[in-house]
């Protein structure tokens, strides 16, 4: 897996495949690059797909101070990524926390950005996907082996994600944990558990909606999980009333986060990537 150091020299590790226009992949908070295996697998002829593990999360160095896990240091790493590839301008597909990043970067470096599609993340953040998050982040899952999360998953997700196979949950799992003697490891820092509890400590939203208008001019895509707790039905309805040229895909049995491989999110980034060339 290659890597190159950020600009505070903090190692990071990246995958590079495919040709066409630039497509960036963003993860979200707590995962990494294999998220966006099924977009190498259906786009590489179509598109450069980058991946970047996100510092502390995958391949990537943990950083000392976890303070730097922030949306702004993260874009900077996003765009050192692009610096050090030689690459002016790329689009972003942003997961979750991905997506923050991406509308943080149109509103401040909007000149490097070709396009964003956001998987499941908009503008306002339902307070009860929050608090699920709060509830696992840093801890380990507390599973045996990739076996026993299938297993256990299946009957925990259900709800959200109907009708997903033990097989696909085994899959999932090896892409979020590690094996370790004891059971199965967290693939991130767990002291991103404080860098997001100090982030909100103030219990406040900030209003993220100039961070969307930011993307005016640049082709837009929003995939939305029919069952998140993430992304409402209401914000995804304004987030198209602002933008009506947006291209929209709602994943049913899929709450937060889609996998990118259903038929419509496939289709959606197709779209998407026809108006970047």
């Amino acid at each position: 897996m290659p890597r190159f150091a950020a600009d505070d020299g903090l190692g990071l590790a990246y995958d590079d495949a495919g040709q066409g226009p630039v497509l960036l992949c963003l993860a979200g908070l707590t995962r990494n690059m294999d998220d966006f295996q099924p977009v190498v697998d259906r786009f590489a002829a179509r598109a450069r797909i980058l991946r970047l593990d996100t510092r502390g999360r995958g391949g990537s160095d943990h950083d000392p101070d976890f303070m730097n896990y922030n949306l702004i240091r993260e874009g900077r790493d996003a765009l050192n990524l692009l610096d050090h590839l030689g690459i002016a301008r790329a689009a972003i597909l942003g997961t979750s926390r991905g997506g923050l990043i991406a509308m943080m970067l149109a509103a401040g470096h909007k000149d490097r950005l070709a396009g964003v599609c956001l998987n499941d993340i908009g503008p306002m953040i339902e307070p009860r996907g929050l608090a699920y998050i709060m509830d696992y982040l840093g801890k380990r899952p507390g599973y045996a082996d990739y076996d026993d999360a299938a297993e256990k998953l299946s009957v925990k997700m259900a709800a959200r994600f109907p009708g997903v196979s033990r097989d696909q949950w085994r899959a999932y799992a090896t892409r979020l944990w590690d094996q370790a003697p004891d059971g199965l490891a967290l693939r991130y820092d767990p002291q991103l558990r404080h860098a997001v509890a100090e982030a909100s400590a103030t219990g406040a939203m900030p209003d993220l909606w100039p961070l969307f208008d930011a993307l005016d001019g640049l082709p837009v895509a929003l995939i939305r999980g029919a069952n998140s707790d993430i992304l409402s039905p209401d914000t995804a309805a304004e987030m198209r009333r602002r933008r009506p040229d947006l291209i929209y895909a709602e994943i049913p049995d899929r709450g937060h986060v889609p996998f990118l491989d259903e038929p419509q999110a496939v289709a959606a980034i197709g779209a998407f990537l026809e108006r970047l060339t």
